[in-house]
């Protein structure tokens, strides 16, 4: 709209700009309307549908979560092992976390999806005394990266009223009991929770005191299945589980676990017994990358057909020219190089850089 068009009829346009804001607000509310919230999660626990959860760590897998319609988004610390390469979920920052999740965010921006978005919070930035430490953290992970909740691990009295700190804060909560990785110096080790009689009645406690300090669901890792059954029908809450049997209000698995990402024979070893591969997608980047690999040293790649950029006749004869005029002066240049790099070589060969594997 010009200046002129306002000046003569600035009523008209007064109202035409009230009516693009007012769209805006519209097209605002139907995507909130359409967003996966603790209430919309709930009811989904009362109707009897199943909740669906994946934990991706970066803008592609995000994409592909989202365009799957998949309810909640988990940026699980486990990118410390997955993507990072640490044996433990304990190595990985908040300053990691909250990078990974602003990725995520951009992917599940880019699909349009209404997928609720939670981060992990780390190792070591929750567990203090001052759960004032605790609700800082979570901030970030709503003011820096987008989240729309945090999940914290544990269902003592101490955890419970740090989530409570949290949830009073305006920051939605996910508890998480059974397995949590945070805790194998504790635990000693990756293993399943539960197994007795005693131990299950503790969990059942921790998931109702977590329910209790506001968090909207719980997930439950590497329990016995009738042990998440009773959970899950004990609380009103929404339950997710991972290695917990199929009575659960919902399931979560890894990315790149479910879709077999690694799934080289050398990593099998690393893949959780209780996931389930939907894909072999690990055997197709393998072969791909080993096609590359192959087709680079023989020169089928790239090709012309991968070659698109062309000069024309005229250019090209032009250019032609140009090198002509300083050909010598390459060529001695050329040698200089080739001679450096030669006498580089020796060095190495000779292997005067380091001690010599063969004994002599």
């Amino acid at each position: 709209l010009s200046t002129n068009m306002f000046a003569a009829n600035k009523p008209t346009a007064t109202m035409a700009l009230s009516a693009v804001a007012r769209c805006n607000r519209i097209s605002h509310h139907r995507s909130f309307a359409n967003k996966v919230s603790a209430l919309s999660l709930n009811a989904k626990k009362r109707k009897g549908k199943r909740i669906s959860m994946v934990t991706a760590y970066n803008y592609p897998s995000a994409v592909h979560v989202a365009r799957a319609g998949i309810d909640i988004v988990l940026v699980g610390d486990s990118v410390a092992m997955v993507e990072l390469g640490h044996e433990t979920t304990q190595n990985v920052s908040i300053e990691s976390m909250i990078h990974h999740c602003q990725s995520v965010k951009r992917g599940l921006e880019f699909a349009g999806s209404g997928s609720m978005l939670v981060g992990d919070m780390p190792f070591g930035t929750y567990e203090f005394e001052d759960s004032d430490v605790a609700l800082r953290n979570a901030y970030r992970f709503v003011k820096e990266a987008g989240c729309d909740a945090v999940k914290l691990e544990g269902g003592s009295v101490s955890r419970a009223e740090t989530a409570q700190k949290i949830v009073d804060g305006g920051v939605a909560v996910m508890g998480h009991v059974g397995l949590t990785p945070q805790a194998i110096s504790v635990i000693g080790g990756f293993r399943a929770q539960g197994r007795t009689a005693v131990r299950a009645r503790q969990l059942l406690d921790e998931a109702m005191r977590l329910q209790d300090a506001g968090c909207f669901s719980v997930v439950l890792e590497c329990v016995p299945a009738n042990v998440a059954a009773a959970i899950t029908e004990t609380l009103e809450i929404p339950t997710i589980g991972i290695g917990a049997g199929g009575s659960t209000s919902g399931q979560v698995l890894v990315f790149h676990d479910m879709l077999g990402m690694l799934s080289h024979p050398h990593h099998e070893q690393f893949v959780p017994k209780f996931c389930k591969k939907y894909a072999d997608v690990g055997h197709a980047i393998q072969e791909g990358l080993s096609r590359f690999k192959t087709e680079v040293e023989s020169g089928v790649f790239p090709g012309e057909e991968y070659s698109p950029y062309v000069m024309s006749e005229g250019e090209k004869e032009a250019f032609d020219a140009l090198l002509k005029k300083d050909a010598t002066e390459r060529e001695r240049m050329h040698s200089l190089a080739a001679e450096k790099l030669s006498q580089a070589d020796e060095y190495e060969t000779l292997k005067l850089y380091g001690a010599d594997e063969k004994k002599t």
